[in-house]
């Protein structure tokens, strides 16, 4: 699961692999179950919860993978897919939403500006899925703007 599937071992870009899980994830679970996924209502707490049961599942495996693997290893992959879902949270689902979602999400993971960088630092596994979070919170707000205007 740390791995997204096995999508953490692509020899090519392993986060936008994962990310790209987590938007396929997220596409099918609103196929399914559309009533969990319709904006800002109560129904948004089933998605909210399966956010924070993936958040803890990546605490936990980042933490005891982190000694075998490496600081941040790049096979793990959970936290793309929670930073994802965080981008997606609260935004009507639309496969142009979605791909916007990805792309915001990943340009925010991969320069992480405005200060995400520093969660990188927090200890016993936080610091892998946290960084990952506040850049879904960051990309969350720029396609929530996005969609308010246009």
């Amino acid at each position: 699961m740390s791995t997204g599937f096995g999508s953490g071992y692509s020899p090519f870009a392993p986060g936008t692999a994962g990310t790209i899980v987590g938007c396929i994830m997220f596409y099918f679970l609103n196929l399914f179950f559309p009533d969990f996924f319709p904006g800002f209502g109560m129904d948004s707490i089933y998605f909210i919860l399966l956010i924070l049961i993936f958040l803890i599942i990546g605490v936990r495996a980042s933490r005891v993978l982190e000694p075998e693997w490496g600081e941040d290893p790049q096979k793990i992959v959970i936290d793309e897919i929670v930073g994802v879902w965080v981008t997606l949270l609260f935004v009507p689902f639309s496969l142009l939403n979605l791909f916007l979602a990805f792309v915001l999400f990943r340009v925010f993971d991969i320069f992480k500006p405005l200060g995400i960088k520093k969660f990188e630092n927090m200890k016993n596994g936080w610091g892998v899925m946290m960084d990952d979070v506040v850049a879904g919170v960051y990309a969350n707000i720029c396609l929530q703007i996005y969609l308010w205007y246009f």
